[in-house]
């Protein structure tokens, strides 16, 4: 083990030799990835949302199964391998394939192009795409004696970005034309391993390789991808104790805070493998801070393609079900919008039963993730300008100031319930707690809608670092500031968080009957 003042976290580094060659820390799976190759099915299917270390995963396969036994040393898989072979590999990365049938066909091209170097190939011109693969495969078992073994990483990125444009179909058909040769290699083939997020079933290469094992949700592989509770104890302690030391929290804070905000997720009906996103927490050790880095990534992009109306529907998808056969066998463009956001890492499986899962949001930082992204449309603002006031609205809450904060507030809802028409089927102070719940979920607070006390229902509770705020809306017309004042002091609505050391504050606040925004609001 080296010395903490060395140690290296691989932040962004996705490929095994250079974490194994340049002293990177490495959370060891080889283990697992021995198991795979050896122990499992010969074609194998692994999805995982984006950012969670499957590219690490598939380039540890490709050194462990080119025999590369000189990176592995010091690793579980020491234990298990005792003739280190190296086998033919053909590796192909789709997310370099684009959104078009054209930048799909230029990457296969390129990448056939350096395996027939490798072996000697010389193509006829006008030979295919498929036939060019066909010939890959067969003459890298016939020249090594060996049998083949073939890694397809993120190989539904181009299905996903070309999806609902006039491209997605001639994708499609690349995918059914090249890939139909996994199938008719059989006998080349020693291990096929596909990754990727979604799974495309009937249009691409599901279609082709029906005899597939998906180990998506085998509890032997709940934890190939991403980090446990265990590894972090494992490898980690010197980072959980610098980050510690910079924030001022004890070591059980530290595990805590980060436990809240980036674990949470379950890839098995039992749910007894809890699983840290690798990409946010080594970032955040990285750095000894809490931030929402899976997001900034890119991580909700794909969102509008799969999900309709998510800014009114996304708060029920956090207490969800699905039917077994669907999330384990559909495809993601007909599964329905559960289906998506499970596969893409935006819901977990937190139980199962004999026909349905349960399924809701892994973390804060997904939860906050996605309230912040459906913000600026259901706002109808764009995003600089709400970025902008929820910063501001953050702090002022954070600290205190009420009058500052209703300023802000009314900025970012002013016009919203009544221009919003795809609110147009609810009731006006249902549009405003939707939105305003929105709002403090996309700047970080923890947010209660409709708390169920002995004497009545608070609206919204708001939990920040430094207050717990209580709130009761009420329109002009029935009664306004004064009616929600009345409410919450009859009520006794703050006295339940008062054992808390943060400051509990009754927030009372009046609405415009006609949907115009926030009137005003007082502190009680």
């Amino acid at each position: 083990m080296t010395q903490s003042n060395e140690r290296r976290l691989p932040v962004g580094i996705q490929t095994f030799k250079e974490i194994r060659e340049r002293n990177f820390l490495y959370v060891d799976k080889s283990d697992m990835a021995w198991r795979l190759v050896n122990r499992g099915d010969k074609f194998n299917y692994l999805s995982r949302p984006r950012r969670f270390g499957k590219s690490v995963l598939v380039s540890t396969l490709q050194a462990y199964l080119e025999g590369r036994k000189e990176l592995f040393e010091g690793l579980k898989i020491m234990q298990l391998e005792k003739e280190w072979k190296r086998y033919p590999v053909i590796r192909l990365d789709m997310s370099l394939g684009g959104a078009s049938a054209f930048a799909l066909k230029s990457y296969l091209d390129m990448a056939f192009g350096r395996y027939e170097e490798a072996y000697g190939i010389v193509p006829k011109d006008t030979a295919s795409l498929a036939s060019r693969f066909d010939a890959i495969i067969r003459t890298a078992c016939e020249t090594t004696g060996l049998q083949v073994c073939i890694l397809v990483d993120e190989y539904d990125s181009p299905l996903q970005h070309s999806w609902k444009t006039p491209e997605h179909e001639a994708c499609t058909a690349v995918y059914r034309e090249v890939f139909a040769n996994l199938k008719a290699n059989d006998e080349y083939e020693k291990f096929v391993f596909i990754t990727g997020i979604t799974k495309f079933t009937q249009i691409s290469l599901f279609s082709v390789l029906n005899n597939l094992t998906n180990i998506s949700f085998l509890p032997d592989y709940a934890a190939i991808c991403g980090i446990t509770e265990e590894e972090i104890t494992e490898n980690f302690m010197p980072e959980l104790e610098k980050m510690a030391g910079a924030n001022g929290w004890t070591l059980d804070e530290t595990r805590n805070r980060l436990k809240n905000y980036y674990d949470g997720y379950h890839f098995s009906e039992d749910c007894t493998v809890d699983v840290y996103n690798p990409f946010s927490l080594v970032n955040a050790l990285s750095q000894s801070k809490m931030r929402n880095f899976w997001a900034s990534s890119g991580a909700t992009s794909m969102l509008p393609k799969f999900v309709d109306n998510i800014e009114i529907n996304l708060k029920n998808f956090d207490d969800c079900v699905i039917l077994r056969t669907t999330i384990e066998t559909s495809d993601v463009t007909s599964g329905g919008a559960e289906l998506f956001l499970y596969q893409s890492g935006y819901l977990t499986i937190k139980s199962a039963d004999e026909m349905m899962y349960h399924l809701g949001f892994p973390n804060e930082e997904v939860r906050q993730a996605l309230y912040d992204c459906v913000l600026p449309a259901l706002t109808l603002r764009n995003t600089g300008d709400t970025q902008s006031l929820q910063a501001q609205l953050y702090y002022y809450m954070n600290n205190g100031d009420l009058e500052t904060a209703m300023k802000v507030m009314k900025a970012l809802i002013a016009d919203v319930p009544y221009s919003n028409k795809k609110m147009a089927s609810m009731d006006m102070e249902e549009r405003y707690r939707l939105i305003i719940s929105t709002v403090f979920n996309a700047i970080g607070f923890k947010v209660e809608v409709e708390r169920m006390l002995a004497t009545g229902r608070i609206d919204l509770v708001a939990v920040t670092p430094r207050y717990i705020y209580v709130i009761e809306l009420k329109l002009k017309g029935n009664g306004g500031k004064a009616a929600a004042v009345k409410q919450i002091t009859e009520n006794l609505y703050t006295e339940p968080f008062k054992a808390d050391k943060r400051e509990v504050v009754g927030l009372a606040i009046e609405l415009d009957d006609q949907g115009k925004g926030l009137l005003d609001w007082q502190k009680v």
